[in-house]
Parts: structure tokens; C-alpha cells; sequence
């Protein structure tokens, strides 16, 4: 199997503000403590994290917790992208979460998403490498990804907990995410840390940097020009 190109363009994603020093950084390896640490998938088993990518290059997407609507709306659009995109460009889109392993299929049928999907129920993976928790006041534009506005969205986020088989937050509320290219191996080519839960990152940006196509995310068809 011909070796993956390198991702090229993942300087500009390091220009950032400087992420919690705690973390690691683009360019230097994971950790192998990090790698060893356990996900869970849909079942309950348990796989060491670095598996996920040992050979393989990974979009590796952190989320703040299941029940955030602006989550569910970002997981509805990382649903959109075709596999036969990744397949092209030898990428795969994972998706953890922290919540416990019961809520992985649930969500999964919420939002349509179909690729992998793992939890940190301990939060441990995000705390190694950095994720915020709290929410920093910042400025992070107009999402394309989130479509309710705070009251509509907080509204359906609760109607989920109290209709749910236990009321929980299916997370730490508190908790931020990020996202990650990683892989083949411990290799990190482009972290970016969530400052709150706006400050994802535009969903194309990320696949163009592991040269993934560009997705259209609204639902109105392409425009063809002839």
C-alpha cells in the first residue's frame, strides 16, 4: 500500500492562539501513554486510542457531549460526507464522545451519522491532550454547522434529557472539544482546541487539509452552470 501523502497545509492551523500548555502540538508525536489509553465503541469494548489510527490517517473529532445541540448539529453535517470521499483520500472521520457507551447508538440514530464513533467516559483522552473545560468569551463568527438559534436549541437539548431512559447530560457540560488529523502512528498534523462551544472548526477546512473533497452542507442543490 503506497504511504499516505502528508498533510500540507497544517501550519496554518498551529497559527492559533496557543492551545493549554498541557496539551500536545502539531508536530510533535502523541503521547504513547495517550495512544494506550481506552475508547469504547457502541458495545461497551474497549480498544486503546491509538489503534484508531495506527495505520491509518484520522480526522479525529472531540465533542462536548451528547445532548449539546450545536454538537448534534455539527455530527448531522459530518454525516453529509460521503465515505467514498474518504475512501479516496485513505482518510477515516472519527467521532468521541464522553459520555457513557449506551448513548453512542442513540446519537447515532439522532443524527444519521454513520462513521466511527468511540467515548472517553472518563475524559481522561481529552484532559491529556488539552481540552478546554469551561467556556473561554470569545468571538468565534457564524458556524455554517449550526442552524438553532441558543433558545430553540437549548429547548430541544432538554426535551432530549427528560424524555431520554436517564436524565443526564450524556457528558460534562462544561466539557469543550477539538479536533485532530492523526496517524499512520502517534504522528499529529493539525489539532485545533475548541475555546467554547462556537469554536469548532468549519468541517471543509479540515478536509481539505487531509485532501478530502469539499462537501456541500445546505440542502439546497448545486447550482450548474451551462
Amino acid at each position: 500500500m503506497a504511504t499516505p501523502a502528508p498533510v500540507t497545509r497544517q501550519v496554518s492551523g498551529c497559527a492559533a492562539p496557543a492551545p493549554v500548555p498541557t496539551g500536545p502540538e502539531c508536530g510533535q508525536p502523541l503521547a504513547s501513554a495517550v495512544a494506550e489509553l481506552p475508547v469504547l465503541d457502541a458495545s461497551g469494548k474497549r480498544m486503546p486510542f491509538g489503534a484508531l489510527f495506527r495505520e491509518r490517517r484520522a480526522v479525529v473529532v472531540f465533542v462536548r457531549h451528547f445532548l449539546c445541540y450545536i454538537c448534534k448539529e455539527y455530527v448531522e453535517d459530518l454525516a453529509k460526507i460521503p465515505k467514498s470521499f474518504l475512501e479516496e483520500a485513505n482518510v477515516t472521520l472519527i467521532v468521541i464522545g464522553q459520555s457513557s457507551y449506551h448513548h453512542i447508538e442513540p446519537f447515532c440514530k439522532l443524527t444519521g451519522y454513520a462513521h466511527e464513533i468511540y467515548v472517553d467516559p472518563e475524559r481522561e483522552i481529552y484532559k491529556r491532550l488539552g481540552m478546554k473545560r469551561g467556556e473561554e468569551i470569545a468571538s468565534s463568527g457564524q458556524s455554517p454547522h449550526v442552524k438553532s438559534n441558543l433558545l430553540s436549541g437549548s429547548i430541544q437539548s432538554l426535551w432530549r434529557a427528560v424524555t431520554g431512559p436517564l436524565f443526564d447530560f450524556q457528558g460534562d457540560p462544561a466539557q469543550q472539544g477539538g479536533t485532530l488529523i492523526l496517524g499512520p502512528g502517534n504522528n499529529i498534523h493539525f489539532i485545533h482546541h475548541d475555546r467554547n462551544r462556537l469554536d469548532h472548526k468549519p468541517i471543509n477546512s479540515v478536509l481539505q487539509l487531509v485532501g478530502v473533497k469539499h462537501v456541500n452542507f445546505t440542502d439546497r442543490p448545486s447550482v450548474i452552470h451551462v
